[in-house]
C-alpha cells in the first residue's frame, strides 16, 4: 500500500509514499506491516499525520532519525483482514495473487506474482514460461473473474520480444 520514503526530523518519523488513490487511507489503520531486513512484520502506527510536505507517521519501536533512515524503501501493507471486503467495481491487488493470466484465445501466460509501482499505473508481474510486465490498464486488462481465479489480458505474443 506504500513505501517509506525516508526519515522525516530526528525523532523516529518517516514519510510515507503512499500507492493507494487516497493517501491519507493508510492512517486509518492501527497496525501496518512494515518490510524490514528481517522481513515482513507487524508494527503500530503511534502517530499519523498529513504534513504539508507530504505523509508522515511514528511507527512503535522506531525513535530516531537512524532507525527511520534503515526503513528507507521498504514496503508498507496493512494486514488483509483489516482490509474488509472490496467495494463494488473495486480490487485489492492482494486478492489478485496468485490468478492464473490467460489471453483473449484462453492460452495460459501464467500467475500474478506481485504488482510493481509505475507511477501512472501499477504492472502485474506473471510468471509463466516467461516472465511478462503488464500494466494493470484497461487497453490490456479485460476481465477479472475471483471467482474462476483468472484475469484475461489482450496481451498478443510479440509483445514478449
Amino acid at each position: 500500500m506504500g513505501r517509506v520514503a525516508g526519515a522525516f526530523g530526528v525523532q523516529g518519523w518517516i514519510k510515507v509514499r503512499a500507492f493507494t488513490g487516497r493517501g491519507d487511507a493508510l492512517g486509518a489503520f492501527a497496525h501496518w506491516v512494515v518490510e524490514t531486513a528481517e522481513g515482513w512484520r507487524e508494527v503500530e502506527v503511534e502517530e499519523f499525520e498529513v504534513h504539508s510536505k507530504g505523509l508522515v507517521a511514528r511507527l512503535a519501536g522506531c525513535t530516531d532519525r537512524t532507525g527511520a533512515e534503515r526503513l528507507r524503501g521498504h514496503g508498507i501493507a496493512v494486514p488483509r483482514a483489516a482490509l474488509g471486503e472490496a467495494e463494488e467495481g473495486t480490487l485489492y491487488q492482494v486478492d489478485l495473487v496468485g490468478l492464473e493470466v490467460v489471453d483473449g484465445e484462453g492460452r495460459s501466460l501464467g500467475r500474478v506474482e506481485e504488482f510493481l509501482d509505475a507511477g501512472a499505473a501499477s504492472v502485474m508481474v506473471v510468471k509463466g514460461g516467461t516472465e511478462r510486465l503488464i500494466p494493470f490498464v484497461a487497453d490490456y486488462v479485460k476481465a477479472v473473474d475471483r471467482e474462476a481465479r483468472r484475469i484475461t489480458v489482450d496481451w498478443k505474443a510479440d509483445y514478449d520480444a
